[in-house]
């Protein structure tokens, strides 16, 4: 009969190692899912601040319409201002923003990863007016 000397240190540890990965996910997962939500939020806010950037020559003539240059440097400056990198487009009277965040670990960098990075794209519209219905 063959000795089964070890075997239990052997599950041990391969036990011991599924249920910190487990923590690992659960610590450093809510924090992307945290960073999410404010990834979310900042491109939100950057996009409506981007939209509120609106050309007074076309005022002047009757004509709501985005200034597309202050548009995007209002809205990259605002992402900025929150500590991220941020790209902003402007698509007729749609200004869109993509914001990246980079969450360090703490759990996960143990075993080499020392960062998770989540992004989000928001956008806004500038209307004007009063619509009615029905």
């Amino acid at each position: 009969m063959r000795s089964e000397r070890g075997s239990l240190t052997a599950f041990s540890a391969v036990l011991a190692l599924a249920l910190f990965a487990l923590v690992g996910l659960v610590v450093d997962g809510g924090a992307a899912i945290a960073a999410k939500r404010a990834a979310q939020a900042e491109a939100e806010q950057a996009a409506r601040a981007g939209a509120d950037q609106l050309s007074i020559g076309a005022l002047r003539g009757g004509q709501v319409q985005v200034d597309s240059s202050a548009a995007v440097s209002a809205a990259e400056a605002y992402a900025a201002s929150a500590g991220h990198p941020a790209t902003a487009t402007v698509s007729g009277n749609t200004v869109s923003v993509s914001v990246v965040v980079t969450e360090p670990t703490l759990v996960l960098s143990m075993i080499g990863i020392t960062h998770l990075t989540v992004s989000a794209t928001a956008s806004a519209t500038v209307v004007h007016g009063v619509t009615k219905e029905d």
